[in-house]
């Protein structure tokens, strides 16, 4: 009782966003997926706008189009590369640009770019699947490193140790396997889960080093005792990346 009274905050908004995912995914509509996805999106761009140092307030716009242009071709990661192309070219025809104003189109782009992608190939039970890995990492290596870790795992989050993030990974890997056996067989999906989970815990570790190199703890507040929609989605955004690769090349 103490313990929940201790994080109320954090654990009513947490079981509130579960339970919105969850329906969510029991709707199970493209239009829907895609304007949560897009609405996700769009906040995170705005909080990597502010922890890049970015001052071109007029990137949301454009980030708006990408999205825009997600819901009718049905390769997000190729508009990502795309992307990319582009502002190279615009970089080298206008001197006065600079690769800055492009990390946000970057990062979280491309991680939501290939989420979406994922679901439109392998449909929701892929994410759903993403979803129980990165959430028993979490959970995973917070019980282990609160009961035995002792070990610092990096300066860039002092607060994780080695044994709970080994710790994590083995739960979320094992868990993973089961959640997987909706979209490809057990082999692959413990696999598949092992790869996302050590891949959720340093997308994790990239979000803190832009919150230290920011000088900020969240990177936002719109979510009570979570802070800002990346501080929610940063495992995510590169887990979601290995997953769709993986099932690409495995299945």
């Amino acid at each position: 009782m103490e313990m929940f009274e201790a994080h109320r905050e954090r654990i009513v908004t947490g079981v509130a966003l579960v339970v919105g995912l969850l329906i969510i995914g029991w709707i199970d509509n493209f239009f829907v997926m895609w304007l949560v996805f897009g609405g996700v999106y769009l906040l995170a761009f705005k909080e990597a706008i502010k922890l890049f140092g970015v001052e071109n307030d007029g990137l949301l716009p454009f980030a708006g189009g990408l999205w825009l242009v997600a819901g009718i071709y049905p390769y997000g990661d190729d508009l990502f590369v795309l992307a990319g192309v582009a502002y190279a070219s615009a970089v080298a025809f206008n001197k006065e640009l600079g690769w800055k104003d492009f990390f946000p189109f970057i990062y979280p782009t491309a991680g939501m770019l290939f989420m979406f992608t994922m679901y439109q190939e392998y449909g929701v039970m892929s994410l759903l699947w993403l979803l129980g890995v990165v959430a028993l990492t979490d959970v995973g290596a917070y019980a282990v490193g609160k009961s035995i870790g002792k070990t610092q795992f990096c300066e860039t989050s002092p607060n994780k140790t080695m044994e709970g993030v080994v710790g994590g990974v083995a739960v979320a890997t094992i868990g993973g396997a089961f959640f997987g056996l909706g979209v490809v067989d057990f082999t692959v999906a413990f696999f598949v889960s092992f790869a996302v989970a050590v891949s959720s815990i340093f997308g994790d570790l990239y979000e803190s080093s832009l919150k230290r190199a920011a000088g900020v703890k969240d990177s936002g507040d719109l979510l009570p005792g979570h802070g800002g929609i990346l501080d929610r989605i940063d495992g995510y955004l590169f887990g979601g990346i290995v997953m769709l690769v993986l099932l690409r090349g495995l299945v």
